[in-house]
């Protein structure tokens, strides 16, 4: 195969390589090809040991990209050895782009490339190439495939498909230190030619900053570099391909470089001397001024706290830190006098909180300034002597009397007359007045300490000229007490009595009050002297301000009597000495047993109701016949209730259908129906009345047999049982093959005897009459009434 090449000066050397395969031997058909090492046999070939004469072999074939001349574009040529030139051998293309851009003549085998082609959109093409007969249309050369190449040219330049970028660096820092890296992408291939190597170089922001040339790292490169003095940077990079020589193509973009802050700058103030006016009536815990340092550094390399410095205006003023205003705010510590001091020095001090100990040299980081103050003379209004008063009085004394005395005076220079007045309560009694020259507060009319024990008044002074000028004070009077009040008991409730009370017991401890101070002694009780002994209760006094109420005898009864009355006097050890008479209410009832304090029993308050134990039991009585009555009225409504007996006709029994709803209790229940009355009515009625005869004879007999000692002897029992046997078995109306009549004796003589307490004798006890008073009123009645009737029974 020979080799045909493009027009010299546009593109490497384009081969189309055949080589030509001879063999030894006898002819044979067309001689099979070979395409990258593979061979194909003409159709219908069968001979495997055939050994080939020709073919060819293909290698790529290449074009260039972006073709501009007014030429289809040279690619390469087909040849096949069978082609002796006559025009009978026919070539033809197939594959990616062929007829649209690639196009090959038929006859000569030359491919060319009628489109400018663009590497970047499609690099390679695939297309199969054939050689036939023209005239049989039979393959000449089998179908091979083979690729064009479309060969890279220089024609994108690179590109920053990001920018423009943003990037930081803290001020002060050192030469070399990496800023940022800048990448740059170029479209055509990196494996053919310089055509996508890419340089790096800077075109705007030196001397400041400097690019690494093959790896695009932005570095600083001036030392120093002060934020306070400029900020932001500009800094344009350019990408070159063909490895920066001449013709390359580039591109650029903007870095946008700034400076971040550090603690580099010192505060400053911007004056060293200040002056400040302020007036002696300013509050304390106010603020009087504020003061400012600057610091050029931002965020918190700019924060800092202010103090002052010396003691003297320490002592008088405060400083606190405005962190959002970064301010020094002056407070007043303690009040102002013009009087006493007309100015005072401050020297005040920034420092930064956050140090940066890389630029300790540049320090020290503080900055110092002297604020004078001046106190400004006011016309204050009159002060107090105190700053609250307490006075006392005693109650009940006059109106008029002198309770005590206040004192205000002009600070000011001029010390100016003070006028003094109460600032009165519009609700309120005017209790307290004063003297508006000298400040003697006195009554206005007597004061009980029982009502109210502490009064509290406001006093005003005010200056004669300058009526406008107020100040105030508080002032306190404490009413004393008298011996004015008697001493009472308090007796909301009665004190309870047990009836089992025992002689000398205590009932109850009574205490006194007394409205007045309890300064004026203890209480002093007793029995009023002008009434009879009483002969249920007495008292003690305990010598301790309380008294026990005593029983004189046991044996209270709450039926006897319930309340008892005990008039006791009470004395207190004031001057003078007063006394009251207060009377007590006992009352009687049974107490629960076990209580720490006396405790009635629930039953007994019926009888407070007016109901006598007598009339308890009647009640009680009447309930029980209401009840029975009830019982009993229910039970004969029930017996009614009950089916009578089916009626019986005189036809035949057994041509009646007899339809009842009564369930019935199965075959225990003998009342619900008697099956003798389907089998003869006759038989039937006349065992109903032998029944009722029968249970009549059995209840009188159990009535006489059994009410005397409630028990029947063995041999009886025994007798009765052999009756009911007999009964059975002559009773010729019952079905014995459904109901089946045990009677059996179990005899006597059982080793554990009987579980009865029928026969067991009357218990003895030891019961002590005197324990009977603490078993409740019930007990102690019966207690009574057997008593009674045994009295009754002695003759």
């Amino acid at each position: 195969m020979r080799a045909a090449s493009s027009p010299a000066g546009l593109s490497p050397l384009l081969l189309c390589l055949c080589v030509l395969q001879r063999s030894y031997g006898t002819p044979s058909p067309p001689s099979p090809t070979f395409t990258h090492n593979q061979t194909k046999l003409p159709d219908g070939d069968k001979d495997s040991h055939h050994r080939p004469k020709r073919g060819w072999i293909w290698n790529q074939f290449f074009v260039l990209e972006e073709h501009i001349g007014p030429d289809a574009q040279y690619v390469g040529k087909l040849h096949s050895n069978s082609d002796k030139g006559d025009g009978s051998v026919q070539y033809l293309l197939s594959g990616e782009g062929a007829g649209t851009i690639f196009t090959i003549n038929e006859l000569t085998g030359d491919i060319h490339a009628k489109k400018s082609l663009d590497r970047e959109k499609k690099s390679h093409y695939v297309l199969h190439a054939q050689a036939v007969d023209r005239f049989t249309n039979r393959a000449v050369e089998p179908e091979s495939e083979f690729i064009i190449k479309v060969q890279d040219v220089n024609d994108n330049a690179p590109k920053f498909p990001d920018g423009p970028f943003s990037a930081s660096v803290p001020e002060m820092a050192d030469i070399g230190t990496s800023v940022f890296q800048i990448t740059a992408t170029d479209a055509d291939d990196p494996t053919y030619g310089n055509s996508a190597k890419i340089v790096y170089s800077i075109l705007q922001g030196q001397p400041f900053f400097a690019v690494d040339p093959k790896t695009g790292v932005i570095r600083t490169a001036l030392p120093n570099m002060d934020r306070e003095t400029r900020e932001l940077y500009s800094v344009i990079i350019q990408a070159k391909d063909m490895a920066g020589s001449v013709g390359g193509l580039s591109g650029s973009t903007t870095v946008n470089i700034s400076l971040t802050d550090v603690n580099d700058n010192p505060p400053r103030f911007p004056q060293k001397n200040y002056q400040l006016y302020v007036p002696e009536s300013a509050q304390v815990g106010k603020a009087v001024g504020k003061i400012k340092a600057n610091d050029e550094d931002l965020g918190v390399n700019a924060e800092m706290t202010y103090r002052i410095a010396n003691e003297e205006g320490a002592a008088m003023f405060s400083i606190s830190t405005d962190s959002d205003k970064r301010e020094g705010v002056i407070s007043l510590r303690k009040p102002l006098d013009y009087e006493k001091k007309k100015a005072y020095s401050l020297n005040i001090e920034g420092v930064n909180t956050h140090l940066d100990p890389r630029f300790s040299y540049l320090g020290p980081f503080k900055d110092t300034t002297t604020l004078k103050l001046i106190i400004g003379d006011v016309d204050e209004a009159p002060v107090f002597t105190m700053d609250y008063y307490i006075m006392d009085v005693y109650e009940n004394a006059p109106a008029g009397t002198v309770v005590g005395m206040v004192t205000a005076q002009d600070p000011d220079s001029t010390r100016s007359k003070v006028r003094y007045s109460i600032d009165q309560n519009p609700e309120g009694d005017a209790l307290f007045t004063i003297d508006v020259d000298s400040g003697l507060i006195t009554t206005t009319k007597s004061l009980d300490r029982e009502e109210v024990a502490w009064h509290n008044i406001t006093v005003m002074a005010s200056e004669i000229d300058n009526p406008n000028l107020v100040s105030y004070v508080p002032v306190t009077v404490q009413v004393l007490d008298v011996n004015d009040n008697a001493p009472y008991i308090v007796t909301d409730s009665a004190f309870v009595v047990c009836e089992g009370s025992k002689a000398g017991q205590v009932i109850q401890t009574i205490r006194a009050t007394d409205k007045d101070n309890f300064a004026n002694g203890r209480f002093t009780f007793a029995l009023p002297e002008d009434l009879p002994a009483n002969p249920n209760f007495t008292l003690k006094d305990n010598e301790d301000s309380s008294a026990s109420v005593l029983a004189r005898r046991q044996g209270f009864s709450q039926v006897e009597q319930e309340l008892y009355q005990l008039p006791v006097v009470v004395w207190d050890g004031g001057e003078p000495v007063l006394s009251s008479t207060s009377t007590l209410t006992l009352r009687v009832c049974p107490c629960q047993r076990g209580a720490r304090t006396p405790v009635c029993r629930a039953q007994a308050f019926l009888s407070s109701a007016g109901l006598s134990t007598g009339a308890l039991i009647a009640i009680l009585l009447c309930v029980l016949i209401l009840l029975a009555i009830v019982v009993l009225f229910v039970t004969l409504r029930s017996k009614k209730s009950k089916k009578e007996p089916l009626i019986i006709s005189a036809e035949d029994i057994r041509e009646n259908v007899v339809t009842y709803d009564d369930e019935g209790g199965g075959e225990e229940d003998t009342e619900a129906f008697d099956i003798a009355a389907l089998r003869n009515p006759a038989a039937a009625e006349e065992m109903r009345l032998r029944k009722n005869l029968q249970s009549e004879v059995w209840r009188a007999i159990g009535t006489e047999a059994l009410s005397p000692a409630l028990t029947l002897p063995d041999e009886d029992i025994h007798e009765v049982i052999k009756l009911k046997v007999v009964e059975a078995d002559r009773d010729t109306s019952g079905p014995p093959y459904d109901s089946l009549q045990t009677y059996a004796y179990e005899g006597r003589g059982s080793p554990s005897g009987s579980i009865s307490s029928l026969d067991l004798p009357e218990p003895q006890t030891d019961l002590d009459p005197s324990e009977v008073d603490n078993w409740g009123p019930e007990v102690q009645i019966l207690s009574r009434v057997f008593q009674e009737k045994g009295q009754q029974d002695i003759p």
